[in-house]
């Protein structure tokens, strides 16, 4: 009979069995990683960075449907987890599931946000997240151009039956051929404007941060109506001084404001173009 484990001590073991497992996994012997986290949640099952930890080792190894069952017990966990959220949205977007992987994303950018902004891994969210987006209106852009193509060829074949038809029963009816170029002439300028928001455009100015030049993430207004990303401009205040790199006036953290209007407008781009303006 195995001997009882004390809750106690079965949660020192455990967290050694952790350790055992990050220092295989900074060894790149994920396997023996894996075998340690097992242990560790077999031991307490209620730990969720056990969970996410054995799922980044299943991330190495490109084990998809695994990264995605472990990060669910996660987040069933704690849903609070901006890991979890991360590699779920990860493991969706493998399955080509856009929609949910996006989702997920979104979530773990906005958890990470609020837990620590300038982490090195709110970054590497959005700029997955970026991929996503794009990914997802690809996806989607591929699905309406092969339905327009097929309505196209559908209209385009009408047209030619109804000449073909109305040409055999009007007999020195002239310039037919010409009412049908004009026709599926402007057939085609119908459909091509159809197809516009299906393809990529510039990001406005007014979108981008007027230090970095790229597109907003979390903007911010100052006082004297001059908006940039956040990180960016604390970093200059924290750095380099506190004034407006823009009009030179006097700035100091706690004056800047959330700019929700163009979060709202950059959302809505993003949303209609589908992010295809890529992340450098």
């Amino acid at each position: 009979m195995s001997p009882i484990v004390a809750p106690s001590a079965a949660a020192k073991q455990a967290e050694q069995l952790k350790l055992d497992g990050n220092n295989y996994f900074q060894k790149n012997r994920f396997g023996a990683a894996i075998d340690a986290y097992t242990e560790a949640i077999t031991l307490c099952p209620n730990v969720p960075i056990y969970w996410t930890n054995r799922a980044l080792c299943h991330r190495k190894r490109n084990e998809w449907t695994r990264v995605e069952e472990d990060c669910r017990e996660a987040i069933q966990l704690d849903h609070t987890s901006v890991k979890a959220h991360y590699m779920l949205g990860l493991a969706l977007l493998q399955k080509e599931q856009y929609a949910e992987g996006v989702r997920e994303l979104a979530k773990a950018l906005d958890l990470g946000r609020g837990a620590n902004p300038k982490s090195y891994m709110v970054e590497e969210i959005w700029q997955e997240l970026a991929k996503a987006k794009y990914l997802e209106w690809e996806h989607e852009s591929s699905r309406r151009t092969w339905e327009l193509k097929k309505l196209k060829e559908t209209c385009e074949s009408a047209l030619k039956e109804r000449h073909e038809r109305d040409s055999s029963q009007i007999e020195g009816f002239i310039d037919r051929s010409t009412s049908l170029l004009k026709q599926l002439d402007a057939l085609g300028r119908v459909f091509r404007k159809a197809a516009e928001d299906d393809t990529p455009t510039e990001v406005p100015d007014y979108l981008c941060c007027k230090i970095t030049l790229d597109i907003f993430r979390d903007p911010v207004i100052t006082p004297n109506g001059v908006t940039y990303e956040r990180a960016v401009i604390l970093d200059h205040l924290e750095k380099v001084g506190k004034f407006d790199p823009v009009t030179r006036e006097p700035l100091k953290p706690f004056q800047l404001v959330p700019n929700l209007a163009i979060k709202e407008a950059v959302h809505a781009f993003l949303d209609k173009h589908g992010w295809a303006y890529r992340m450098g």
